[in-house]
């Protein structure tokens, strides 16, 4: 796989074209870009396979095919790079795209969640109070899902507003008591925190899902979508 996002480097243009004969599941991985400029970047560029147009459509398309039948109200993307996965998404769905967005650029009200990122930088973000209702089922989508934060992030926003993100997998919520209260953000020893009881499943997508602390709560306690086969997920767990 990285041989061939090398090869990619090399060649100085890319062939919009060309589409290989079987079009297997994350066929489209190669199409990224490795990291040119050193450790203070992600090892990938995955915008490269938005550039192709057959490679775009089926990224999009294998994030979608879990849900296939889901009710599914609104899609919701994480800024900045999902947002380009997020309104593709919602464009073949047919519905309402709402973006959330880094702290500081909407001009209306917003309810704000602070984070920490897949590099260790407290943020935040932030995301209109008017556009989620109670009960309205949601699509989460993001670019990547690496230490699980970012993600973790948007879906704290969603709940809070009472939107739904996703299905608990077992177990009961405590009455009373916001799933989201008293987090413990020691990087050293995170707290993952149980969601909201079942109501109506949504979930949440991405091209790639580490198997990071964070990245295996959000697959054990929400439902998700990604592009990665299962034989090359070592592969992008070790970034090679």
């Amino acid at each position: 796989f990285h041989a061939q996002c090398l090869q990619r480097r090399r060649s100085p243009r890319m062939d919009l074209c060309h589409v290989p004969a079987t079009r297997e599941k994350g066929w489209y991985l190669a199409l990224m870009a490795p990291n040119v400029k050193g450790p203070n970047y992600a090892w990938l560029d995955p915008s490269r396979l938005y550039c192709h147009p057959q490679g775009l459509q089926d990224c999009v398309a294998d994030l979608l095919q879990p849900f296939q039948g889901d009710p599914i109200d609104m899609v919701a993307g994480i800024d900045a790079m999902g947002f380009i996965l997020g309104a593709a998404a919602a464009a073949i769905l047919r519905k309402g795209f709402l973006a959330i967005r880094k702290a500081g650029h909407l001009c209306v009200e917003t309810l704000t969640q602070p984070y920490t990122d897949y590099s260790g930088r407290e943020k935040v973000m932030e995301v209109r109070t008017d556009a989620i209702s109670p009960g309205l089922r949601i699509l989460l989508v993001d670019q990547w899902v690496e230490t699980g934060g970012t993600m973790r992030a948007a879906i704290q926003l969603v709940e809070r507003l009472g939107g739904v993100v996703a299905g608990r997998r077992g177990g009961q919520g405590t009455p009373g008591v916001h799933p989201w209260v008293q987090l413990d953000h020691h990087p050293r020893t995170p707290r993952w925190p149980t969601p909201s009881p079942l109501r109506v499943p949504a979930g949440v997508a991405a091209i790639c899902i580490e198997d990071s602390e964070g990245g295996r709560w959000i697959q054990e306690h929400y439902k998700c979508a990604h592009c990665v086969p299962p034989r090359l997920q070592p592969r992008f767990d070790r970034h090679q």
